[in-house]
């Protein structure tokens, strides 16, 4: 059995996904951009401003699954260029600041809206 988690404190889904499936005691979290819950537009700013946004919809997410970001098992980073990383890095460890969830970042030069970077997370429920 599968749950559907929407939430409007983070950005409605922009194309035919779920902001997070539950499945198997998992919160499959979609990647998240830099957008605002709010206007559905997205944040200017440089990689650390949007890095933030991206990580509080995530938080949002995972909230409203009924987990938490410290329950996070998996995490993909996607950024537009890697010399955002060190300024990606700064802003996500401060979300996970204990037992860190494994991860895999890579570049990709075109992301949704032209951002410069996405998130995409697994969750234990």
């Amino acid at each position: 059995m599968i749950d559907i988690v929407s939430t409007d404190r983070a950005p409605k889904a922009i194309g035919p996904y779920s902001q997070a499936v539950c499945a198997n005691g998992f919160v499959f979290v979609s990647g998240q951009i830099a957008l605002d819950p709010k206007t559905q537009q997205v944040v200017d700013g440089n990689a650390s401003m949007q890095t933030e946004r991206v990580l509080e919809n995530l938080k949002a997410i995972v909230e409203a699954a009924g987990s938490s970001m410290q329950h996070a098992v998996k995490a993909t980073v996607y950024l537009a260029d890697f010399e955002d990383y060190a300024a990606m890095n700064e802003v996500y460890s401060r979300y996970f600041y204990e037992n860190p969830p494994a991860r895999s970042t890579v570049e990709a030069p075109r992301l949704p809206r032209n951002v410069r970077v996405e998130i995409d997370l697994i969750a234990l429920l």
